[in-house]
């Protein structure tokens, strides 16, 4: 954002937040009920195809939505950004509660729309267990990787980089990269390809809270020095 532009409107950019992350879950969900439907049992090419969708999409609605809001449609970045001393205007707390409001409810809108569309019921919850040190393991280090090319991308590359990078971790980290608290939420309401149970939740969240500091820290030690 230039000097000379100004930051939409508070409520505008909850309303991107929301649609971007509802589009994001939405994408997510539905690809891997599509994948699962048409691989005829091929689990690999079930996540093929829900990872090509996701990484798709994510790059469009990064592009389109964050000259809005910063396209952060995930919590813990919004943490991560909202701490950061060069980005005055976003530091009240305010902001942040009203950013992670709108994600979770776009995460929920996005799974319920996902069910929709291929017929299912709305309310589910997963049954999908995603338990383990290793995949506490791996949702931390997928979200530290999120964290780390968000905070060392170049001006204009955010989107590119992003959706690459979540595109290679679904298929190098054991969990398939969640990366992201409103993630989980939408994905625990879906008993499907990309579902996991509630009891699999707090784990997940947690790990990608270390994650998302240690991905932070390290982009801020191996940040350009200043001449």
């Amino acid at each position: 954002m230039s000097a000379t532009q100004h930051p939409a409107p508070l409520a505008r950019q909850a309303l991107a937040e929301f649609v971007g992350t509802a589009g994001l879950l939405c994408a997510v969900i539905g690809s891997g009920i599509m994948g699962e439907r048409l691989a005829g049992g091929n689990v690999a090419l079930a996540l093929l195809a829900n990872t090509l969708a996701t990484v798709f999409a994510l790059y469009v609605l990064i592009e389109t939505l964050g000259p809005v809001s910063g396209a952060h449609f995930n919590p813990v970045v919004t943490l991560v950004l909202m701490s950061d001393r060069g980005i005055a205007q976003d530091r009240r707390p305010l902001s942040a509660i009203v950013f992670i409001a709108s994600q979770l409810a776009g995460a929920v809108a996005g799974a319920w729309l996902a069910h929709a569309m291929f017929g299912l019921d709305l309310l589910q919850l997963s049954g999908k267990l995603r338990d383990g040190p290793a995949q506490w393991l791996a949702e931390g280090v997928a979200t530290a990787g999120l964290v780390f090319v968000i905070r060392r991308a170049p001006s204009g590359k955010a989107a590119a980089l992003v959706a690459c990078y979540i595109g290679a971790a679904y298929w190098f980290t054991a969990s398939t990269s969640f990366a992201n608290p409103a993630a989980v939420l939408g994905r625990l309401l879906s008993d499907s390809f990309a579902g996991i149970a509630p009891a699999s939740a707090p784990g997940f969240v947690l790990a990608q809270c270390v994650g998302a500091w240690a991905g932070s820290q390290l982009a801020r030690r191996l940040a350009p020095v200043s001449s």
